[in-house]
């Protein structure tokens, strides 16, 4: 959709860190998922144990090189980090505990691989994606749009209109020999009209919800940070606050975990749990979802989240056949 007028912003190096993630830490599962979830950004390359990919910190592009430099038990990454210009100090420190807490480097999964081991779904998916961390994005927004592009429809459909929003309003970015799209901030999608941005990008109804929770980020609604330092429930209670963003979406991007089931994973967790898949999805959502975390308890994020990355393993291991998309 962009043409070749676009201005590409080159970036070039203005830090370097590491970062030693508490182990078991598999670089390659927790950055490049088994379900092919990006990152950071949807045009992010992954090559032999590196990563390009980007962020905006404090809204300007920042892109990054991410490289494998330990193993999963002795893990050690060597991040490279490229900007408009030279960054503070202040800058350089915030931008480095960002990317530490958005790459779960200080989750310890030793507790949850006990709790798992027991578990006649999760002891299979904990083998297969041992050391993958659980991951959050940097920009709220873009879990917004990853929330409100997911609902109600397949995984191909959301893919195609998340792909269309970054191709039209992303920012194409380069560094170190490579150039990504960095999605669209905030500021960008809350002046466009949302009748036309539902025709540019195929979005239907979603387009009005996106642009109007644009415009409450904008206008101050708390940043990803500050929803990651209040109690869970109040962390809900304040996401569903966005429009569009209803219990469901709400699991999908709440930092603390839920978890999230629709019209897709309904099928899943039913067929896990009890067996078949629900004759009636909708009624059966409420259903799954409260075994689910009665099941999992405090697990119930960690639960869905290694299920979902790991159902072509599980059906094989559990002889069922559960759906991809």
């Amino acid at each position: 959709m962009r043409t070749a007028t676009v201005r590409v912003v080159r970036l070039t190096l203005a830090s370097r860190f590491r970062i030693e993630p508490l182990p078991p830490f598999s670089f390659q599962l927790t950055v490049k998922k088994p379900a092919g979830w990006d990152l950071f950004t949807p045009d992010e390359v992954y090559d032999d144990g590196k990563l390009w990919t980007a962020v905006r910190l404090r809204s300007w592009p920042v892109g990054l090189k991410i490289v494998s430099a330990g193993t999963i038990g002795r893990p050690v990454l060597q991040v490279s980090a490229y900007a408009k210009s030279e960054m503070s100090k202040a800058e350089k420190q915030e931008l480095r505990e960002t990317i530490a807490v958005c790459l779960g480097a200080g989750q310890d999964l030793r507790e949850f691989y006990a709790f798992a081991e027991k578990d006649p779904i999760l002891k299979h998916v904990i083998e297969t994606l041992y050391g993958m961390h659980d991951t959050q994005t940097v920009s709220l927004f873009n879990s917004v749009i990853l929330a409100i592009c997911l609902q109600m429809a397949r995984l191909a459909r959301s893919n195609a209109m998340m792909k269309a929003i970054n191709s039209k309003y992303g920012d194409p970015i380069e560094f170190d020999g490579r150039r990504l799209l960095l999605y669209p901030p905030a500021e960008r999608i809350a002046k466009l009209d949302p009748a036309v941005f539902a025709n540019e990008c195929k979005l239907g109804y979603r387009a009005k919800y996106l642009v109007a929770s644009a415009k409450m980020i904008v206008d101050g609604f708390p940043d990803m940070k500050a929803i990651m330092g209040m109690e869970p429930a109040k962390a809900k209670e304040k996401l569903m606050e966005l429009p569009g963003i209803g219990d469901y979406a709400a699991d999908i991007i709440d930092p603390h975990g839920g978890f999230p089931i629709d019209a897709w994973s309904v099928d899943v967790f039913g067929l896990l749990f009890f067996g078949k898949e629900p004759a009636n999805r909708r009624e059966a959502i409420e259903e799954v979802k409260a075994e689910g975390i009665r099941r999992w308890g405090k697990w119930s994020w960690m639960g869905f989240f290694y299920v979902a990355q790991d159902l072509r393993n599980l059906s094989k291991r559990l002889g069922v056949e559960l759906r991809l998309e």
